[in-house]
């Protein structure tokens, strides 16, 4: 028989996965303790996503939805670079305070062989626009010319990744103050390079 899909279920199911693969990883994660988690069974589970992959590539999708829905929605490409840099680094923080099983989970990136190509289709919904903002800022003579767009974002996302790992697994306790430190830095990489 078929099954109706029940759009909360299928919801449920992605955000526990979100959860249990921030915790414990893609790679070894079996698709049990997801469902458990889920509050659904095992073949439940199946009845929505038809294997591990589809599942990953679910949760990453969304995940990338929401940090795309965070970083861009609103955002006035019009306004001076550093202030569109300032308020990257500031929904970014966000971001990262309020959903931390997303950021972990985008964060860890042990999914990617896992992805599909609407995976990586949606992770250049969020690059593109990112790519265009630093090629702006370039051509405003803002940031500097003499790094790619693409090295720029991935310094910047390295850097600000950096931060919040250390912070996730103990090492540093991240200050208003050290956060503020770590931006000026990053726009100083981008801006002298």
């Amino acid at each position: 028989p078929i099954h109706p899909v029940d759009p909360d279920k299928r919801a449920a199911i992605i955000t526990a996965a979100l959860k249990v693969f921030a915790e414990t990883g893609v790679h070894g994660t079996p698709v049990p303790p997801i469902a458990a988690a889920a509050g659904v069974g095992v073949g439940t589970l199946y009845r929505y996503f038809d294997n591990k992959q589809a599942l990953v590539n679910a949760v990453f999708r969304d995940a990338k939805a929401h940090i795309q829905k965070a970083l861009l929605d609103g955002l006035d490409p019009q306004r001076p670079t550093r202030e569109i840099f300032d308020t990257l680094w500031a929904r970014l923080t966000g971001f990262a305070r309020e959903h931390p099983a997303s950021f972990q989970f985008l964060e860890v990136q042990d999914h990617y062989s896992y992805l599909d190509g609407d995976s990586r289709a949606a992770e250049q919904t969020l690059l593109q626009p990112l790519t265009t903002l630093v090629k702006a800022g370039q051509d405003a003579g803002m940031l500097g010319r003499a790094m790619r767009p693409e090295i720029a974002i991935a310094l910047f996302w390295g850097s600000f990744v950096g931060l919040f790992k250390a912070e996730r697994i103990g090492y540093i306790k991240l200050s208003e103050a050290d956060l503020n430190t770590a931006r000026d830095a990053c726009w100083a990489a981008i801006t002298h390079s």
